[in-house]
This record gives C-alpha cells, sequence and structure tokens, in this order.
C-alpha cells in the first residue's frame, strides 16, 4: 500500500472537532481509528458502510465479521463498499477483522486465537503492524468474552499480545463486554490510555444503538500515541441517526490520533 499523504476518505473529510488524517513536517500522523461490531453484516449493509464512510476511518477495527459461508466474499464486499481494503481477521480469528485505508502500509500482520473455555465461544485477535510514511503503529481488534472469568484472563492476554508486537505505538479497538467501572476494562486502561478517558469527543454510549446507556465498545493506545478526540460520531456530518441504528446493534467508536514518527 502506498505512503501517499492524502486525507483519509478523499477531500472534505475533516469533521468539526476532530482532526482528519494527516502527515505532519515532523514525519507524524493523525492517524482515524475506527472500532465497530457489525453483528455479521446481518443488519442493513448499506448504511453500514455510509456509517463507515462518513468517518473517514485510516483503520478500521471491526468485530463480529463475517466467520462463516463464503467469509472472505463477505469482508471483501464491506470493504470496497466503504472505499478501504481487507487486511487481516475474520473467520481465522473467531469475528476480529482489520480494514484499511489505501494511505497505510501494512508492515506484518497474525491472527490469534485465544484459548478457547469448554461451552464458551472461541474468542481471537486480529493484529497487524502499519505504516503511516515514518509513522509505525501495531494494531489489534478484540471481542472479549462475556464470561467474566474468561474475559478477564482474556484482558490479560491482550496485553501482552499488545506488547509482543514489538512497536513502541499501538492501538487496540474492540467490544469488551465490560464498562468502564468493571475489572477486565479497568486491567486494559491501566495500561493502555482509554481514548474516551483522555479525549473525550462525540457520544459515549456504545450500547444500544436504540437506547445508549452503556460504554461496551472503546479505543486505546499505548504511551506516546496522543489522542485528539474519542467517541460514538454522532452528529458528524454525513453520519445519519438512522444508519447508526440500521447498521448494527452496537455503535462505533471513531478516534483520532497523532502516532509520532519512528526514531
Amino acid at each position: 500500500m502506498s505512503d501517499t499523504v492524502v486525507p483519509a476518505g478523499g477531500p472534505g473529510a475533516a469533521t468539526t472537532g476532530l482532526p482528519a488524517s494527516a502527515t505532519e513536517a515532523d514525519g507524524s500522523a493523525v492517524v482515524r481509528v475506527l472500532s465497530y461490531n457489525i453483528r455479521s453484516m446481518r443488519d442493513d449493509q448499506a448504511a453500514l458502510a455510509r456509517v463507515i464512510r462518513a468517518c473517514a476511518p485510516d483503520l478500521v477495527l471491526v468485530q463480529e465479521a463475517p466467520r462463516f459461508f463464503r467469509w472472505r466474499k463477505a469482508a471483501e464486499r464491506l470493504a470496497r463498499a466503504s472505499g478501504l481494503v481487507y487486511v487481516t481477521g475474520g473467520a481465522t480469528t473467531a469475528g476480529p477483522l482489520v480494514l484499511a485505508h489505501l494511505r497505510a502500509h501494512v508492515e506484518r500482520t497474525e491472527d490469534v486465537l485465544l484459548p478457547r473455555t469448554p461451552g464458551l465461544h472461541q474468542r481471537g485477535l486480529a493484529t497487524a503492524v502499519v505504516r503511516f510514511a515514518s509513522a509505525r503503529l501495531g494494531v489489534v481488534s478484540c471481542h472479549l468474552s462475556l464470561d467474566p472469568g474468561e474475559r478477564y484472563g482474556q484482558a490479560g492476554l491482550l496485553l501482552e499480545r499488545v506488547a509482543a508486537l514489538g512497536v513502541p505505538h499501538a492501538v487496540v479497538g474492540g467490544d469488551l463486554n465490560d464498562r468502564p467501572d468493571g475489572r477486565s476494562f479497568r486491567r486494559i486502561a491501566a495500561t493502555l490510555d482509554d481514548g474516551w478517558a483522555v479525549a473525550p469527543w462525540g457520544g459515549e454510549f456504545t450500547s444500544t444503538p436504540h437506547l445508549p446507556r452503556q460504554r461496551i465498545d472503546a479505543v486505546f493506545g499505548t504511551g506516546g500515541v496522543e489522542f485528539l478526540g474519542c467517541g460514538v460520531p454522532q452528529g458528524l456530518p454525513g453520519v445519519r441517526a438512522e444508519d447508526l441504528r440500521a447498521a448494527s446493534d452496537h455503535l462505533p467508536v471513531l478516534s483520532a490520533l497523532r502516532v509520532p514518527a519512528a526514531g
């Protein structure tokens, strides 16, 4: 993928209160990251693509991607409709998936399956290392367990995987199935910066779209990653309330962050 410096989503991607994608004079990069549980694309797929496009993301960290019959074609169809490309994940990670704008150069990927508890769903992580000009960024999409004990263990494994990426800067997006006061959420936030807590922007609650009352989806960053804004893109130009309600049973979390240049 090329390093051409363009706003993700093309001209007009800049939106009120949230910086557009850019490569800065010192080599750092402003990157827009969207985390989204898409419920296996079982809802309004056209509305889903419109929401993603309007957010103008460089990276989309998907949860509950299609993972059964012809799942790769479904992932590629979503990528095309959203103006993005497939990077990694899907059935190979039991749901988490990563899409990217052509601005991102993908250095490597790894799909990870987490230890499975009998009787519970398989969980996994979609991971990658990408570069925006001279800024390198580790990427992890996750969807943690509904079971509190398993979820807490997965939070620890997630942190281990972030450290194992071997890059100084990383971003994690996912459906945690836990609120900020829950012990799994707190375990992650004790090591990584919670984007909403650091730089709140837009809406807070992600579940459910028809009556948002809890924040169980989040974007986190390692130290050195500067959050410029993070939250549900309610009121963002081009993001319609009816599309948010129709696209999935979760609301997405959009963040803009500054990644320092490598070295």
